[in-house]
C-alpha cells in the first residue's frame, strides 16, 4: 500500500537532488542583492554625554535603539517595544509589569561630562559624498552620532535635520567616493512582492531578512502611507533600507507591530518616495516646509455620507475649523466636506493632511467641497505649518480659542510656549508656569514634548511667557540648564544643553 502511494507521487519518487531543485524553482534568489546593497548600508550608534549632578544621560535613548524609550510616546500602545516599561521609583507591592523582559542591570555611575551609548539603529548611504538617511527616532536626543562601514571604517557624522512627523533623518559623514544606494519607486511597489531588508536587529550588523509586501497605504501615522511587509524586523533595524527585487530602495524600516517586543510578523516602512521629498528638503534647509490649512478632519463613513447625499464615503469632513488660518479666512465651516484640494482628489480624510503638507504654503489652490448637498468651490492662499508642532496640540490656551504666544520661534533652548490661562492653572492646580508649543534644538534633545509645562528655570518661578523668554536671554549659552517640567501629574527637573547662536 505504502508503495502505491508513492507510485502516486511523481515527487516522492524523485532523486533527492531532484527534488531540491523543484523545491527552490521559483523562489527569489538574494544574494546578487545583498553583494549590490550591502556595502551602502551602514550601522548608526549614538550616544549622549552626563549632565551635571546625575548619574545618567540626561534624556531617554532613541527608541529605534536597545536602550531606554519615551514611554508617554503615543505609538507605545500599538507598538510597545519601542516603549519598555518605566522601572524607576518607589510604589506599593502588586501589580507591575507583566510582559516578560529580559532582567535590566542597574545603571552604572556615570561621572560629568562622559559619553555613554544610548542607542544603535540603521541607516543607507544616498550619495558618495556621505549623505545618510535614516529613521529620526534613532538620532533623536544623541549628543553624537557614529556611522560603521562594512569594511569597518567609522565615521563621526553630522545631523543634517530631522523630521519627526515623517519620522526621516539625514546625517552626513565627512567621506567621498562612497558606495550608495539606488532609489526605486514605492508607488509601482505591489503587494505579494518580495522585498528584502538589510539592517542591525540588536547590533548585529548586517544581518539580511526578507518576505513579502503585504500592504500599502496603512494609516498609522498622519503624514505616512506605511508599507506593511512581513519581514523580519526587531530593534535595530530601524533606519534600514527595504529594497526590491531589482536592487532598489523602496521603503525605510521604521516600525513593527509587536505584543511581546520582538517581531511578529508585522513591520511598517517609510515609502521611499515619501522619505526622499523630506530629506530634500532636510538637505537645503536643514527643516521641512509644509502647508497648513487650518482643519481638523475626519472620517466620512458610509451612514454620514447617505445622510448628506454623497454618491460615496469619500473625503475628509471638517470636525472643526481652527480660527485664524487658511480654511476660517476663506469661509469653510464645520460640517463640509472636502473632496478635492488643489486638484487632488480626497479619497479618505487621512489623505488630506499628506496633500495638503506636500503643497507650497504660500500658493493659491481650489478646493472643491460638499455643503448643503451640493459642491462648491474656494481659492484661498495656503498657510505655513509651524514646525514640530503637530495639529492636534493646537487649541485653547488661552481660555478664548487661540494660543498666546509670545515668540513665534525657538529661544536658545529650543522652546516655543505661551502663557496658560487663569481656568487652565486652577484646574491644574499650579501658581505660574508656562505651557511649551513647540519644541527643537537642546528641548528635543531632552525629549520635552508639546503639553509640557514649565514651572520653574533654574531656581526662578515662570510666571508669564515673556518672563520666561526674558530670563531665557539672559542664559549663558556655554552652560547647562535645569528646568522643572510638569508632565502630567508629576514634574521633574530636566538639563537643557543651550544651542548657541
Amino acid at each position: 500500500m505504502f508503495a502505491f502511494i508513492l507510485g502516486l507521487c511523481p515527487f516522492a519518487a524523485m532523486p533527492a537532488h531532484a527534488q531540491v531543485q523543484a523545491q527552490s524553482r521559483g523562489l527569489p534568489d538574494f544574494t546578487d542583492l545583498v553583494d549590490k546593497v550591502g556595502p551602502a548600508v551602514v550601522n548608526i550608534r549614538t550616544t549622549q554625554v552626563v549632565a551635571p549632578g546625575r548619574g545618567n544621560p540626561r534624556s531617554a535613548a532613541p527608541r529605534g535603539g536597545q536602550g531606554g524609550a519615551d514611554e508617554d510616546n503615543p505609538l507605545c500602545e500599538l507598538f510597545p517595544w519601542m516603549c519598555p516599561p518605566n522601572r524607576g521609583g518607589g510604589g506599593g507591592g502588586g501589580g507591575g509589569d507583566r510582559t516578560p523582559q529580559a532582567p535590566r542591570r542597574p545603571a552604572p555611575d556615570r561621572s560629568e561630562g562622559e559619553e555613554v551609548p544610548s542607542g544603535v539603529g540603521s541607516g543607507f548611504i544616498l550619495s558618495p559624498d556621505g549623505y545618510i538617511m535614516t529613521n529620526a527616532h534613532v538620532v533623536r536626543g544623541a549628543d553624537d552620532i557614529y556611522v560603521r562601514m562594512t569594511d569597518k571604517r567609522e565615521f563621526k557624522a553630522k545631523l543634517i535635520g530631522a523630521d519627526l512627523r515623517t519620522d526621516v533623518a539625514l546625517i552626513k559623514v565627512e567621506a567621498t567616493g562612497l558606495p550608495a544606494v539606488v532609489i526605486g519607486d514605492s508607488v509601482r511597489l505591489r503587494v505579494g512582492e518580495w522585498v528584502m531588508a538589510i539592517g542591525s536587529p540588536f547590533d548585529l550588523e548586517n544581518t539580511v531578512t526578507a518576505g513579502i509586501v503585504s500592504a500599502k497605504g496603512r494609516d498609522t501615522g498622519e503624514y505616512v502611507p506605511f508599507i506593511q511587509t512581513d519581514v523580519a524586523i526587531n530593534p535595530g533595524n530601524s533606519g534600514g533600507p527595504l529594497i526590491n527585487m531589482r536592487g532598489e530602495v523602496v521603503g525605510i524600516n521604521s516600525m513593527i507591530y509587536s505584543r511581546s517586543g520582538g517581531y511578529q510578523g508585522i513591520a511598517f516602512a517609510i515609502p521611499i518616495d515619501e522619505a526622499m521629498r523630506v530629506g530634500e528638503q532636510l538637505k537645503s534647509s536643514g527643516k521641512v516646509t509644509r502647508g497648513f490649512l487650518g482643519v481638523q478632519p475626519g472620517a466620512v463613513t458610509k451612514e454620514v455620507a447617505e445622510s448628506l447625499g454623497l454618491p460615496k464615503p469619500q473625503g475628509a469632513v471638517v470636525e472643526k475649523v481652527l480660527p485664524g488660518y487658511a480654511a476660517e479666512k476663506a469661509g469653510l465651516k464645520d460640517g463640509d466636506v472636502i473632496l478635492k484640494f488643489d486638484g487632488k482628489t480626497v479619497e479618505k480624510h487621512t489623505d488630506l493632511p499628506r496633500i495638503v503638507g506636500n503643497t507650497k504654503p504660500g500658493q493659491r489652490v481650489v478646493v472643491q467641497f460638499w455643503r448643503n448637498g451640493a459642491t462648491r468651490e474656494v481659492n484661498l492662499t495656503l498657510g505655513e505649518m509651524e514646525p514640530d508642532k503637530p495639529v492636534a496640540q493646537r487649541g485653547d490656551r488661552d481660555g478664548k480659542g487661540s494660543p498666546k504666544k509670545e515668540e513665534a520661534g525657538p529661544n536658545i533652548l529650543g522652546l516655543v510656549v505661551s502663557d496658560i490661562s487663569e481656568a487652565k492653572r486652577k484646574e491644574l492646580g499650579i501658581d505660574g508656569g508656562v505651557q511649551v508649543d513647540a519644541v527643537d534644538g537642546g528641548a528635543a534633545r531632552a525629549n520635552l514634548r508639546p503639553g509640557d509645562l514649565v514651572l520653574k528655570l533654574q531656581n526662578t518661578d515662570v510666571t508669564s511667557a515673556k518672563q520666561f523668554n526674558d530670563l531665557v536671554n539672559k542664559l549663558d549659552p556655554k552652560k547647562i540648564v535645569a528646568v522643572l517640567v510638569r508632565r502630567g501629574e508629576t514634574a521633574q527637573y530636566v538639563t537643557i544643553r543651550p544651542d548657541r547662536k
